[in-house]
Formats: structure tokens, C-alpha cells, sequence
């Protein structure tokens, strides 16, 4: 099979073999053997590819990269043989692909470069009508190796695996491209502050189809998307015709608010992450648009412009749900608009996000949520407020079904963890009990507040949760507050206490005068010698495609599903089974090892399943590794899995770290050792877990006693004062 010689770096050397950049460094220093630069620079040599190929081949690692990992060697490697082929053209390659059998695809892979290069073409011509209009796609010779390895992913790893690594090398995911994605758990948000189960659902500003992904989740069965950039709306319609294949899905590209692809289209929600702080939005030239019902926009105001469009889609009482810069609420150039807003009923609620919730990571964004008006409908008299990035833990606040809840996770504004599970559970509980009874709602002090639209009506109408919010905390009753402090801290002292005998613990000994060092494996060494086995969080494309080649009908899931923030906080399965769970996913047992597939956020990247996380489900983003206890001991797996510089090594992507579960290595060991190993391992958990549990409990004391103090609730001790005034402790 021909294939054109080309240059890798390093780097992708260690990608190609399933091993870190510093043990590629160690081949080229140890073994006289190892390929010598084919071009480059000193400090950056290039190798030819065929030639490490070869070599790795004669140490067995020639087949330790991932399909993705190839697809990524191979996208880039075609920018120096000169490739023909759009990004475009993969996409619909991508497409056509997922719709075949792992057979027809293995064949592919295959074929000859210029045969390859024909069934690719006629792929890509037979998906074109499913997707928005694109230009005539052309492939040549020199891109038959990427279309192999494009082929070789969507059968092993998914047409979304497929579409990831495609993305990569086409958008930076970035605030300034507008190219960049919303979080699932945030879109799960969005979709779940619509009431019912709209069944025609329009995101005008669609990028990847998150939101419309999450809308399908929630029932929707016809997706309608718009995105200014060709790329993206390409990208979304691919990704959600493979995903969602039983609903109706018609993404168009343009810009929405200056040539709306979709004019008469009556919605029954509307879910948006629209572009922020666009001045040149058109301004001039749609200043007598009939969308503007509650006002013209200012040109400072692109945000209000896309409220607007959002509500002229909706039907009357329809729902729709807005992720917005926190300026859109108090922007002095905003006010009528925002009064307006008010005035009718249109504007239901207002909900303040943490910081790190999404891009841009420092500012805390909110989420606006409205409501078409019904002419003759009942007068809307209030406004919901509610801050989930109140002082304190982000769970489920009292009142709403709740208890204490864990402190967030904090941490600079690009590597913030946010607790999704207790955000979630406070702006939802929050709006339910709202939508329930407007009238009666009576919230939580400094976390939910209804406020009347005649309160809101000033000469400012500013709209910012943490203003109105907090201003209600004179509500809390001193007693109930008194009570509450001393039993929490009542808490605390118990968990220093638990805190320091873990800390005392030990259960190590120096190594030496050097570290040691050990052979390792790689677990994709260690599935094929069956000493583990790495378990699929979601059924594949091809098993999906069998399963209804059978006549076998997937099975709803109803179970717990153990999430990666579960892993990195520590609690136990928070997350729900969504539709791509039907039945055929892999059930956790007590023994298995979890290790997150993201490693931005802090906290443990692996932990074993115990009691409590039996009978859950993998999240999609966790890989499930099973180990057979007679050759592996699942802590001392865990323990190594999860080592930082092994994550590091396993990690690929620049905005987004994915790890790749099969290149994490592990040292081989005899079976007592790895006990002895397994046995410190543990107790590094059990201290991790105290910590976290005395660090909540300290925050949740601080935030109530300052709150306290704050709100008029709490007095400061007359004689404490006056023994520090003695103790001549006065910073004066």
C-alpha cells in the first residue's frame, strides 16, 4: 500500500508509540538504532515517519496509538504533503462513514490511495444533502493516509471521536473565534429550565449543537440550529444527525440576526450562547427590524438584540433560555429595554453562574430565562433571582429538597472547578418551586428572591442576582441561624479531629538515595494479556447499528451515573442516564477503577468503585478499567492510573486535556507488592476524603458566622472583645 513519506516530531513519535516525550528522549540518547533526524533543527528534529515506524515496529509499539491519535498524526502531516481535501469534506466523510458497517470500513482502510480516494469522494457527495450547503469537495492521493485514519476512527472510536479530533485542527476554541463549546452539564442547564418537552427547538447561535444536543436529551425531535461561521454550522449538523438519528435536524449558516435562515419559523423554545460584546451586530441597518417588540437595541447591546430574536421565534408561552454577560443586566445603555422586558412579563427569571461555568472563565455569567406573552395571559407580577455564586457551597439550597452541601472547589479562573450537580440542583430547584407558585414563592436568603416588577422598575432597572439576592438575608431567623452555626461547627471539630488521625498515619519509607524505577506496561498491553479490561462508557456506532440490524430495541437506563467531577470531588453518582445508555453500557462493580477522561480540572483523577458506586453507570466522560484481582490489585491500579506525570503523559489536546485510557501505564509488579502498594494508596484516599469533608465544613462555618455577622443575625461577643483589648492584640 503507497503511501507518501513524511516528517513527525517527538512528540507525535510518543503519541504513535503510547509513551511519554521523555522516554522517546531516553530511545534517542540509549539506543544507536533509533532513527536518525530526517530535517528539523537541532532543538525541533523531524524523523521520517516510515522509518519510525519500522523501528517501533521491531520493539513492539507500532500499534500502540489510538485511532484519534493517528487521525491527529495524520491531519497534520497532510499539511506537508499538500493535501487537497476541506475540513468540510472529512466532515461529510465522517458522516457517510458512521452509516457503515465495521466491515465495509476495515475494507476501506485498505484500499489503495487511489481507490481510497474514490470511495471517500463518493461518501462525501452521498452525505451532502444532509447537511447546510458546502462547495465541491475534492480529495487527491496525498490525502489517503488521513481518510484511512479517518475511517480507521469512526469504526473503533465513533463518528464523534472522529468529528473531536477534525475540530481540533479547524477552530481554537476561544471567546475571540466564537468557536468555542458550552459545557454540557451547563447545556443540560439551559434545556432544563424549559418547562414540559418542547418538541421544536431553534438555537440561532448553534456552534457545535450543544444545546440542541441537550434539548434532544430532553425529547426535542426537531432540532433547528443557525451559526455565522460555515465550519461550524457543518460541524454541528454532522454532530447531531450521528447522535440524534431520530430527529429532524436543519442547521443552515449565516448570521441569524442579519439574515435569518429560518424567518416564519415558530419555535416551542428557544436555547442560545450567543456571541458577546459585538458591536458591529447590525445596528444601522436593522434599526426598524419588527423583532425589536421591546425596544431598539443600542449598538452597545448586541446581547439584548439576540433576547429579542430569541422571544420573536417563541410561540405565545413558549420558553426560551439565553446565556448572557453579567453587564446585559445593568449596562446603562440597556435600561429601557431591560424595563420593557420587565413590564410585560417577557423576562422570568435571572440566574447568576459561577465563575468558570464557561467561556469567558473569569467573569461569573447568568442565564436569562423567558417567556413569550399570551395575549390575555395571567399579569406576571414578579421576577425570580438567583445567585448559584453566592459565598459558599453551590448545592442544593434548603428549602428545595436539599441538605448542607460540600464547598466548591475553588482555583484560578482557568482551572475552576465547578460543582455542576449543586449548581444545577439550586437554580432548578429554585425555578420549579417559582413556577409553581409565583405568588407564594418565598425562596432562601441570599440565594433565591421573587422580586415584584414594580420594585424593578427604577430609574436603573438593574437586573444583577447578587444585588437582589443578598439584599433578602435580613429574612434568616437569628435563632435558626445560632442553631445552624453551632451544629456545624460542632461538625467541624469532629472532621479536624478525623483529619489529623489520617494525617498521622504512616505507612511509606524513604526509598533510598535514588527514586526507584520499574518496568512498566501500558493498559492496552495489559487488556491484550487479560489482566484488565477497559470497559466502554457508551455504546459505539457499530453496536448501536447492530443492534437494530437484530431488531433488538435498546433499553432505557434508569440508574445513577457516576460523573467525572463525582470522581474529582469525591461523592458518590450524581449524574442521569441520558438516551445514548440503552441497555448495552457497562454496569460498575465494587473493585473497578474510575479515572477521569479530562484532566483540566483539579482534584483525583481515579478512584475505585465501592459499595456505594456498584449498579452505577460510567459517565461519558469516565473510563472504566476492570481489573482481574488475581494479577492486579485495583488500589495500587488507581493509585498509578491517576499519578499526575502518567495522566500527562496520556493526555492529548491544548484547550482540553483528553486522556487516552489505553497509553497510562502501569509498573509490573508481583501481586504482594502491589497489595503493600495498594494498602498506602488507600490511606492517601482516606486522606484526601477528610480533608475535603474538614475544608467543606469550614468554609460552610466561616460563610455562615460572616453572614450572620453581616445580616444583623449575630451579635460579636461584649467579653471576647474586651479580653482581646487586654491581651493588647489592637492593631493600633
Amino acid at each position: 500500500m503507497p503511501q507518501s513519506s513524511a516528517q513527525v516530531t517527538a512528540a507525535e513519535i510518543s503519541r504513535i508509540a503510547g509513551v511519554t516525550r521523555a522516554t522517546v528522549s531516553n530511545w534517542r540518547r540509549r539506543h544507536e538504532d533509533f532513527p536518525a533526524p530526517a530535517g528539523g533543527t537541532d532543538s525541533s528534529p523531524l524523523y521520517d515517519l516510515e522509518t519510525v515506524r519500522t523501528w517501533l515496529a521491531s520493539r513492539g509499539h507500532a500499534s500502540a496509538a489510538t485511532p484519534s491519535e493517528e487521525l491527529r498524526t495524520m491531519l497534520r502531516l497532510r499539511a506537508q504533503s499538500g493535501g487537497s481535501g476541506t475540513s468540510e469534506g472529512l466532515l461529510l466523510v465522517v458522516l457517510a462513514a458512521a452509516s457503515h458497517s465495521a466491515e465495509e470500513l476495515t475494507a476501506a482502510t485498505r484500499l489503495p490511495d487511489t481507490e481510497v480516494v474514490d470511495r471517500a469522494q463518493r461518501d462525501a457527495e452521498s452525505a451532502a444533502d444532509a447537511v447546510p450547503a458546502t462547495g465541491p469537495v475534492r480529495f487527491d492521493t496525498a490525502d489517503a493516509a488521513v481518510l484511512r485514519a479517518l475511517y480507521a476512527c469512526v469504526r473503533d472510536e465513533g463518528g464523534q471521536a472522529a468529528l473531536g479530533v477534525l475540530a481540533e485542527r479547524e477552530l481554537e476554541d476561544s471567546a475571540a473565534s466564537g468557536a468555542y463549546r458550552t459545557p454540557a452539564p451547563l447545556a443540560d442547564l439551559l434545556a432544563g429550565l424549559i418547562p414540559g418537552s418542547p418538541s421544536r427547538v431553534l438555537d440561532p447561535a448553534c456552534g457545535s449543537g450543544t444545546l440542541l444536543a441537550a434539548a434532544a436529551r430532553r425529547g426535542a425531535r426537531e432540532l433547528c440550529g443557525q451559526d455565522a461561521l460555515p465550519v461550524q454550522a457543518l460541524r454541528s449538523a454532522v454532530s447531531l444527525t450521528l447522535t440524534e438519528p431520530e430527529a429532524s435536524v436543519t442547521v443552515r449558516a449565516a448570521d441569524s440576526l442579519r439574515a435569518d435562515a429560518f424567518p416564519g419559523l415558530v419555535a416551542d423554545a428557544v436555547l442560545c450562547n450567543p456571541p458577546y460584546g459585538v458591536r458591529d451586530w447590525g445596528h444601522d441597518e436593522l434599526a426598524y427590524d419588527p423583532r425589536w417588540a421591546y425596544g431598539v437595541p443600542a449598538r452597545a447591546e448586541s446581547e439584548l438584540a439576540w433576547v429579542q430574536h430569541a422571544l420573536a421565534h417563541l410561540a405565545p408561552g413558549g420558553y426560551a433560555a439565553l446565556l448572557l454577560p453579567p453587564a446585559t443586566a445593568g449596562r446603562a445603555s440597556g435600561r429601557r429595554v431591560r424595563a420593557e422586558l420587565v413590564r410585560s412579563g417577557a423576562l422570568r427569571a435571572v440566574i447568576a453562574l459561577p465563575a468558570g461555568a464557561s467561556v469567558p472563565l473569569h467573569v461569573g455569567l447568568q442565564v436569562w430565562v423567558l417567556q413569550r406573552p399570551e395575549p390575555g395571559g395571567p399579569e406576571r407580577k414578579s421576577v425570580l433571582f438567583v445567585d448559584t455564586a453566592a459565598d459558599g457551597p453551590a448545592g442544593p439550597p434548603a428549602g428545595f429538597g436539599g441538605t448542607t452541601p460540600p464547598a466548591r472547589t475553588r482555583g484560578t479562573a482557568r482551572s475552576a472547578s465547578v460543582d455542576w450537580p449543586g449548581v444545577t440542583a439550586r437554580a432548578l430547584g429554585a425555578w420549579r418551586a417559582f413556577m409553581e407558585n409565583p405568588d407564594a414563592f418565598e425562596g432562601e436568603p441570599g440565594v433565591a428572591h421573587a422580586v415584584g416588577v414594580v420594585d424593578l422598575l427604577d430609574d436603573v432597572v438593574d437586573l444583577t442576582p447578587a444585588r437582589l439576592v443578598r439584599a433578602s438575608r435580613a429574612e434568616v431567623d437569628p435563632a435558626e441561624l445560632s442553631a445552624r452555626v453551632d451544629a456545624t461547627r460542632g461538625d467541624l471539630v469532629k472532621a479536624a479531629k478525623s483529619l489529623a488521625r489520617a494525617a498521622g498515619h504512616e505507612d511509606w519509607s524513604a526509598a533510598g538515595a535514588s527514586a526507584r524505577e520499574w518496568r512498566t506496561a501500558t493498559a492496552s498491553d495489559l487488556s491484550r494479556g487479560g489482566a484488565l479490561t477497559l470497559l466502554r462508557t457508551v455504546p459505539d456506532s457499530v453496536r448501536t447499528r447492530a443492534h437494530a440490524a437484530g431488531g433488538e430495541e435498546g433499553r432505557p437506563e434508569t440508574r445513577a451515573v457516576i460523573t467525572g467531577s463525582d470522581i474529582a470531588t469525591g461523592s458518590g453518582p450524581t449524574g442521569e442516564p441520558t438516551g445514548l445508555y440503552d441497555g448495552t453500557a457497562p454496569v460498575i462493580a465494587v473493585g473497578d477503577v474510575l479515572v477521569r477522561a479530562i484532566a483540566n480540572e483539579g482534584g483525583p483523577m481515579a478512584r475505585v468503585a465501592g459499595e456505594e458506586d456498584a449498579g452505577a453507570l460510567p459517565g461519558p466522560h469516565v473510563h472504566l478499567f476492570r481489573p482481574d484481582p488475581a494479577r492486579l490489585d485495583a488500589w495500587f491500579l488507581a493509585g498509578f492510573l491517576g499519578a499526575e506525570e502518567n495522566i500527562a503523559g496520556a493526555s492529548t489536546g491544548s484547550t482540553v486535556l483528553t486522556v487516552s485510557p489505553g497509553r497510562l501505564r502501569v509498573p509490573l509488579l508481583p501481586l504482594e507488592e502491589q497489595r503493600r502498594y495498594g494498602e498506602a494508596f488507600r490511606h492517601v484516599h482516606a486522606l484526601r476524603a477528610e480533608a475535603r469533608r474538614a475544608t467543606a465544613l469550614a468554609e460552610e462555618t466561616a460563610r455562615l458566622l460572616a453572614g450572620g455577622l453581616t445580616g444583623g443575625q449575630l451579635l460579636p461577643s461584649r467579653e471576647a472583645a474586651e479580653v482581646r483589648g487586654q491581651g493588647g492584640d489592637s492593631p493600633h
